[in-house]
Formats: structure tokens, C-alpha cells, sequence
């Protein structure tokens, strides 16, 4: 770690957390944690794509209070952190994996990943999905977000991890006491309230699973240092699928 040999992420959700650098020597940290050793079949490029959104997704699941036969939307999945809260919810058992994302050709690829329904940004689409969900996992936040908060089940838990699509509106907490009797909850979550060793363990776990193949990372595309404008022009046009890596 802070060797002359720098991997990096563009972030793909605003509001996202850095996902940390990998050295030459082949450990990865985000300055707070200690260096982790990578392990055996893991590339240099994956950890720095499952460093950071590996983190969010998981701790934000668990601030939702996540259970096994839960039903749970993942709204703006197409990034890294939905990518990876779509596995982790699969593999703690949901009862259902809904997604939002903008085409159909993404709504194939997170079915690929363990989605069990695809519902376009609007929440519209999949006339089989469910109509409420228990757990909801939000990268985007934006004006809509109060029709997704409508759609928690009673003792439903919103969790917002990202306002890529801008602030929600002022007055969506009257939302939630109109709907007082139902007892949601809502939480915004940030991996900096998370002490280092605490990611670091998270991330070490995940490293395992992602060299054995039980947790797939997704790279847009690996690009030179001075593309970081352009890469950051097409994620603001919807173009990136997982995240893209920037390299010296």
C-alpha cells in the first residue's frame, strides 16, 4: 500500500465511499485499516473494485437488519454496491432480490448476478414482483425516492447509501409519520462511521469469497489515469455497468 504502483476506483455512486488503493507489493487499505494482504487468486484489480462497495453493501444490510425470507429492493443496481448488496442478500437467504435499474440488457446481467425480479427506475415493470419490500437499499436517493419509502412493508427498513440522483425531497420524512402506524424506519449509511479494523475484517472475508468464485466482482473497464474525465462522463450518462478502474 502507497507504493508508485496505484490502482483506483471511480466511484460509480455519489455519496460512495473511496474504495481504497492497492500497492505493488500487493495489499490493499484505505489509509484507516492497516494493510491487507491480498489473497491467492485474487487480481489487483477486483480488490480495488470489491474494496470499497464490498464494505457499504455489507454494513448497510446489516444496519437494515437484514433476515433470512426478507424481501429486498436494491435500487440503482447497476453499480458496484448494488452489484454487490444483490449477491450478499442472495446469499443471506432473501426471499426475493428486486432491482431498479434502466434497461433491460442490465436487468439480464443482475438476473445473471441473483436477481429475482427487474423494475425500471420508476419502480414500474415485473408484474410478478413483489408489490412491498422489507428491505430496501438505495444508491440513488433523488425525488422519487418518497414512492419507494411508500412501498415498505410494515416494520420495512430504508437504508440510503448513495444520493447519486440528488437529495431526496425536503418534507419525505412526513412521508414516514403519515405511515407512523407501520413503524418504518429510515437510515442514511456512510462506511466512515465504520472503524478501520472493523472494513478491514469485512473486506478480508470478502477477498476469500471473491478468490473462491462465491462473490463476483464487475469491472466496466480498466482505463489510464488521464481517462478519469471520460470515465466519469459516461457513469453521469448511465454508461458504466459495475466500476472502472484507473491505473498509472
Amino acid at each position: 500500500m502507497g507504493h508508485e504502483h496505484e490502482d483506483q476506483v471511480v466511484d460509480d455512486e455519489a455519496g460512495a465511499q473511496p474504495a481504497g488503493r492497492l500497492g505493488a507489493v500487493g495489499q490493499f487499505g484505505d489509509g484507516a485499516g492497516g494493510p491487507l494482504p491480498l489473497p491467492a487468486g485474487l487480481t489487483g484489480t477486483d480488490a480495488v473494485t470489491l474494496g470499497g462497495s464490498g464494505v457499504v453493501a455489507h454494513f448497510a444490510l446489516d444496519r437494515a437488519r437484514f433476515a433470512p425470507g426478507e424481501t429486498v429492493l436494491v435500487r440503482g443496481a447497476a453499480g458496484s454496491i448494488g452489484i454487490t448488496a444483490v449477491q450478499l442478500a442472495v446469499g443471506g437467504g432473501a426471499g426475493a432480490v428486486v432491482v431498479t435499474t434502466s434497461s433491460a440488457e442490465r436487468g439480464a446481467r443482475l438476473r445473471d448476478l441473483g436477481a429475482t425480479h427487474v423494475l425500471d427506475r420508476s419502480g414500474e415493470g415485473g408484474s410478478d414482483a413483489p408489490s412491498g419490500f422489507d428491505v430496501v437499499i438505495d444508491v440513488v436517493g433523488g425525488p422519487q425516492l418518497s414512492l419507494f419509502l411508500d412501498r415498505l412493508n410494515s416494520n420495512g427498513r430504508y437504508v440510503a447509501v448513495g444520493v447519486l440522483g440528488g437529495q431526496p425531497p425536503a418534507d419525505f420524512g412526513m412521508r414516514l409519520m403519515d405511515a407512523f402506524r407501520r413503524s418504518l424506519s429510515f437510515a442514511t449509511f456512510s462506511s466512515d462511521t465504520v472503524p478501520g479494523p472493523d472494513r478491514q475484517a469485512v473486506r478480508s472475508s470478502q477477498f476469500a469469497d471473491a478468490a473462491h468464485g462465491n462473490l463476483r466482482t464487475v469491472v466496466h473497464a480498466v482505463l489510464p489515469l488521464d481517462q478519469a474525465v471520460s470515465a466519469h462522463r459516461d457513469m453521469d450518462v448511465g454508461q458504466v455497468f459495475g466500476r472502472v478502474v484507473l491505473t498509472p
